[in-house]
């Protein structure tokens, strides 16, 4: 990819129903507000009083560290489940070096208010994604329009930048090779929210905090 940006796909309009409501019926889902305002805008400071890491800077840096042979050498494969080793990222970054097993994968999720990016060092990795604005909160379970899914295939050294709420799962479709990459958030992750998916609707189903995968 030779650009990133704060998200590669582009929002529908209606993105989504809220199917979750006492009374059964499905309330339309507004957008956001956009947090990149032009008046009156302060710049976000990184946890050093620098500023804080843009998604291009992200995205630079997982780039980088994918070329860094010997330390994704020397993250220990384990065939059985994913394996992970916590980095330095940039301007207070949160960054991981993970494997991926044949077979395996994320499952759904977002990663709340953090911007992020990640790129394949070895192997490749399917991402299937959703060009949609969800609700962040208030809700169990919404139904998706028509349109808002995407899906790319990421060989070594390709990758790809986004911005908060990006909701997507990412595979490992081989049948016998695995994958390594490399992920960076800012700000660290506050939380994961990890969802179910059946056709076109989406159940929120847990939330995880630091705690739970540091």
């Amino acid at each position: 990819m030779p650009a990133p940006a704060a998200d590669g796909d582009t929002p529908g309009t209606t993105p989504a129903r809220d199917t979750s409501a006492q009374d059964g019926s499905a309330a339309g889902v507004p957008a956001p507000a956009s947090s990149s305002g032009t008046g009156g805008a302060t710049t976000a400071l990184g946890g050093s009083g620098t500023p804080a890491p843009t998604a291009a800077e992200l995205l630079d840096f997982v780039r980088r560290t994918a070329q860094d042979t010997a330390l994704v050498a020397s993250l220990p494969l384990d065939p059985e489940g994913r394996t992970w080793l916590r980095l330095d990222g940039p301007g207070g970054s949160e960054a991981w070096l993970i494997s991926w097993p044949p077979g395996t994968g994320t499952g759904w999720h977002d990663h709340a208010e953090s911007t992020g990016a990640f790129t394949v060092a070895t192997g490749a990795l399917r991402e299937h994604s959703l060009a949609a604005r969800l609700p962040t909160d208030g809700w169990k379970t919404l139904e998706l329009n028509e349109g808002v899914d995407r899906t790319r295939l990421l060989a070594a050294g390709q990758g790809r930048a986004f911005g908060r709420h990006h909701v997507h799962e990412v595979l490992n479709e081989s049948g016998h090779e695995h994958a390594v990459s490399v992920h960076a958030y800012y700000p660290p992750l506050p939380q994961i929210r990890r969802y179910s998916r059946t056709g076109a609707v989406l159940r929120l189903e847990q939330t995880e905090r630091p705690e739970d995968w540091q």
